[in-house]
């Protein structure tokens, strides 16, 4: 729960980098946290199949720390944040940019900052 807190105080920073552990438990940590806004809106009766008011200010408040957290891990890989537009590529965007979320990051000091496992 600590690295989705980190993510959340560090709210709009696109600057530094972040680790393969603190990205991927802030994905684990919203897809629950989505999971749980759908559930809320259908037990309520105020959603449409899962999708309601509260899943959608919950993913309208999430997109830009998960955005933030997205460029700061590639920039843990060494990459400029703007690689985050490969996602607009159809059919490969999306798996060349899972990949990159995948790789170890950089040792030592890059371009945009100090090794955060450091």
């Amino acid at each position: 729960m600590n690295w989705y807190l980190k993510v959340l105080k560090q709210y709009a920073d696109f600057s530094g980098r972040a680790r393969r552990k603190e990205y991927w438990m802030f994905v684990l940590f919203n897809i629950i946290f989505a999971i749980a806004a759908m559930i809320l809106d259908t037990v309520l009766g105020i959603g449409f199949a899962g999708f309601g008011p509260i899943y959608g200010l919950y993913l309208l408040a999430m997109l830009i720390p998960s955005i933030a957290v997205g460029v700061r891990r590639l920039h843990d890989i060494g990459k400029s944040g703007w690689m985050m537009l490969v996602i607009f590529i159809p059919f490969v965007g999306g798996i060349w940019l899972l990949i990159l979320f995948i790789l170890e990051g950089q040792a030592g000091t890059n371009e945009y900052g100090p090794n955060p496992k450091e």
